[in-house]
């Protein structure tokens, strides 16, 4: 790499000074939003009867397309810094009993969603989606075919989540095959040392080989999934990650704040917390992504997201069409989404539904003919005015107030009397620009999106948010 390509870590004392006083005064803990309300608002008294008779009752005026998540809960390696819903096992016929429960769920849902609409997303997530076998992959693959109407589209967004370390060139071209056309892979980090931490062992030279297969076989994108705070990461370390990921140039990156909560998250409690980077080496950390990702060309849509300039999500951005919910963003989303498999979302236009997450629960639900939602929540109509604003602010960092007004008859001002002072603090900060008819997230405040966002959440409280990670 030539001397002008190689990458430092700037050092600016005012912009440092200023970065510091922004965390200090905005590292809370707060939700990711990919839904509002947030999961630990659903309810029991939203259950499975419930779910029917919201789907049910769209199901005779609706044609319109489906995104459809699938979750596969198992891993054969434990990674100390995962809070997925998983389970860790070397038994690789614990997968046959979940895919005959899974065909199941399958069966049950298409009935009830329609078989004749298009499915538009579809995403694998665990997990380990790639914990299945060729033949299991396959088989799931064609069970959904047979129940719902896959589409063959190119503009479809058919992705999987990877783990390096499960696939070879050859399982891409299966994957291709099946109808994929969006791989992601979980690198986390480069730095050996870091990987050990986390364990996580994979090579550069894994990645390479595998992007360049993903190329060759012409995967629409291919996007790296990365952490920063993790354990025994620095500045100096993530620079030298950040190089080897413009190496290899992927089409999306996305940076997560990891999250330590280890009372929720056994696994987390094998790191030693004392190696963990301090809020204001996190947010040096999240200042150093950006600057070098965006001087390198990627363009920072917001919510740790990274993508190069002609990819669809940064031109559907800039026209005001960028959307997002639990796969992320998204610019082919179906107004409901399908959640299959143990501990799944899905997302109606006025309601979510959770399944169980206890994977034994999950099998006797389907074993009594039932779907196995185990909670959820039907939208109020300030539900649907905040969920409308916090998807704008987080999509398309711009907020249209006269829009807001038209579409649920109301004024903004009088409506949100009680957080406008909150507003002008952001302004003051450098985080929005606000006008009379409209609210603009500026470059600094993309990395506060949560907080931003958090005004807008009426089901906050202070003994609500423990149960979120920091937003810095």
């Amino acid at each position: 790499m030539s001397d002008q390509a190689h990458l430092t870590i700037v050092s600016d004392k005012n912009a440092g000074t200023h970065a510091q006083v922004l965390s200090s005064k905005y590292d809370v803990a707060g939700p990711r939003y990919t839904s509002y309300p947030t999961a630990p608002h659903f309810s029991v008294d939203f259950g499975c009867n419930e779910y029917r008779q919201e789907l049910i009752k769209q199901r005779g005026s609706s044609i319109a397309p489906l995104s459809l998540y699938v979750h596969i809960p198992f891993c054969k390696n434990i990674c100390y810094y995962c809070a997925c819903n998983k389970i860790v096992t070397r038994d690789s016929t614990v997968s046959r009993r979940y895919l005959n429960y899974l065909n199941k769920e399958i069966a049950m849902q298409a009935e009830l969603a329609g078989q004749a609409r298009p499915v538009t997303q579809l995403h694998f997530g665990g997990g380990t989606p790639t914990f299945l076998n060729d033949a299991e992959l396959t088989e799931l693959m064609h069970h959904l075919g047979q129940h719902f109407k896959l589409s063959d589209s190119p503009d479809r967004e058919y992705s999987i989540e990877i783990d390096p370390r499960t696939v070879n060139k050859d399982r891409l071209a299966l994957l291709k095959g099946l109808g994929f056309n969006r791989l992601s892979f979980g690198v986390q980090d480069f730095d050996p040392e870091v990987q050990t931490a986390i364990n996580r062992c994979q090579s550069f030279n894994m990645l390479l080989s595998l992007t360049n297969a993903a190329r060759l076989y012409q995967f629409k994108s291919v996007s790296y999934d990365l952490i920063y705070g993790l354990p025994k990461q620095n500045l100096q370390s993530l620079t030298n990650t950040l190089e080897q990921v413009l190496e290899l140039a992927p089409d999306r990156i996305t940076f997560y704040n990891y999250a330590h909560l280890p009372a929720r998250f056994s696994s987390q409690r094998a790191i030693d917390r004392h190696t963990l980077p301090s809020t204001g080496q996190r947010l040096e950390m999240l200042a150093l992504i950006a600057d070098v990702l965006t001087t390198a060309g990627y363009v920072y849509i917001g919510m740790d997201h990274f993508v190069k300039p002609n990819d669809e999500l940064a031109i559907a951005q800039q026209e005001g069409r960028l959307q997002r919910n639990f796969q992320g963003y998204s610019t082919c989303l179906a107004p409901d989404l399908i959640g299959l498999g143990v501990s799944s979302i899905s997302s109606l236009r006025h309601s979510y539904a959770q399944n169980e997450k206890d994977l034994e629960r999950y099998y006797e639900q389907l074993d009594n003919n039932r779907l196995a939602i185990s909670r959820g929540l039907r939208l109020s109509h300030d539900d649907e005015v905040r969920r409308h604003i916090i998807s704008e602010l987080i999509c398309n960092l711009n907020l249209d107030i006269k829009q807001v007004e038209q579409h649920f008859q109301l004024c903004f001002f009088e409506y949100f009397a009680n957080i406008l002072e909150t507003l002008k603090t952001y302004q003051k900060d450098g985080l929005i620009l606000m006008e009379s008819d409209k609210i603009r997230v500026t470059l600094e405040g993309r990395s506060m999106l949560r907080n931003i966002c958090m005004t807008f959440d009426r089901y906050l409280s202070s003994d609500a948010q423990p149960r979120y990670s920091n937003t810095l």
